[in-house]
């Protein structure tokens, strides 16, 4: 039922009760919509082992896409977002919060399957918790899943912003067979060892000639990578007009802006590694999505595990919807889902019982051959 109440848009519970007027939710909700009161008692009775199941449960739907299409390079990227809350709530706590600072807030981590645009999982996590070493264990989860719906010949490559340049993350990733690219952090032994880089090769010029993007592989390596034996190749790009990311000028006489990457890839010619990079960003407007169009930002309880729990019902009733259109209206599934619930799912029509049929009569809908 809450997956149904998700799937049109609603974010609260409390939107329950303007659905209960509706014949067809009511229909779903096997005649009776029942108290939101018990529904927030539900929710609550979620423990960590009902959590996890229902995280499988959302993998189980993207795994099922990424299997479908038989990829032969795959990429999973990994990002936390900040859901700002406005009460007292269980885990809320101050922390990273680039918009309300000081606000307390929940952490939530996303993994996407970049292809299917699809989510491998989710995990709600109090406020003041930073991406870094106890998440290695969930990195390493949302891996295997991935690995498993791929098979084992299909290359695999992890994307994480800045917060991946941590030995653990790294590690885990190299461990298991699979490629990381992250973004690395500017310490001043790295920024010196970029400043001082003998060698750049240009990529690119302007129509005068004259070089706009350079790359150079960089002789670096911080002392946890040695302890660890972790081989990371640093890679740094520097451009005259780049317009995303952020700007970091290491030369006084050059009109330049540089960034940094790391990987384990070291077949992957340098500019290629940054490039893979960039592809990353296509998490940001799925993370956007999710807040403005799910709600995945709006709890519905004080009750931290009952917050989880509806974190996960949104991103599962956003993994079926995605997994519908591109099984029925394949045409759609490079929307965003207010304009496909607008399309399919919030569409003027008429319940009736007949007899023992029950039929659903719909206003007539001309646009629907030309997207089928």
């Amino acid at each position: 039922m809450l997956i149904d109440l998700f799937v049109l848009g609603e974010h609260r519970v409390f939107g329950l009760e303007a659905l209960a007027a509706d014949p067809l939710f009511v229909l779903l909700a096997d005649g009776t919509v029942p108290s939101i009161d018990t529904v927030y008692r539900d929710l609550e009775r979620f423990g960590d082992e009902d959590l996890v199941l229902l995280d499988d449960y959302v993998a189980e739907h993207a795994s099922a896409e990424a299997k479908a299409m038989r990829l032969r390079e795959v990429h999973l990227d990994i990002d936390t977002t900040v859901e700002p809350l406005f009460g007292e709530h269980e885990g809320a706590l101050p922390g990273y919060n680039p918009k309300y600072h000081g606000r307390p807030c929940y952490h939530p981590i996303i993994g996407r399957i970049a292809e299917v645009d699809a989510i491998i999982g989710a995990k709600l996590r109090p406020g003041n918790t930073t991406f870094g070493v106890d998440d290695a264990s969930y990195v390493e989860c949302l891996l295997e899943r991935t690995r498993a719906a791929v098979g084992p010949k299909c290359l695999l490559y992890v994307r994480i912003d800045g917060a991946g340049d941590c030995t653990e993350i790294m590690r885990a990733i190299d461990a298991r067979g699979a490629f990381f690219v992250t973004k690395a952090k500017m310490t001043p032994d790295l920024c010196a060892a970029v400043a001082l880089a003998p060698k750049w090769t240009t990529v690119d010029r302007d129509a005068d000639g004259k070089p706009t993007r350079q790359v150079a592989e960089i002789a670096f390596a911080r002392d946890e990578w040695s302890k660890q034996k972790l081989d990371v190749r640093v890679v740094a790009v520097r451009s005259r007009d780049r317009e995303n990311g952020k700007q970091l000028y290491l030369w006084n006489d050059l009109d330049y802006t540089v960034q940094v990457f790391l990987t384990n890839d070291r077949h992957s010619d340098a500019d290629d590694v940054a490039h893979r990079y960039d592809k990353r960003a296509g998490i940001e407007p799925l993370i956007a999505d999710l807040k403005g169009a799910w709600g995945i930002d709006k709890v519905p309880s004080q009750n931290f595990q009952a917050n989880h729990a509806a974190l996960l019902l949104k991103v599962l009733a956003y993994n079926l919807l995605r997994r519908y259109v591109r099984a029925k209206v394949p045409a759609l599934r490079t929307w965003r889902a207010p304009w496909i619930r607008r399309a399919i799912i919030s569409v003027p029509g008429r319940l009736i019982r007949s007899g023992r049929q029950i039929t659903i009569r719909m206003a007539p809908r001309p646009m629907m051959p030309l997207l089928n």
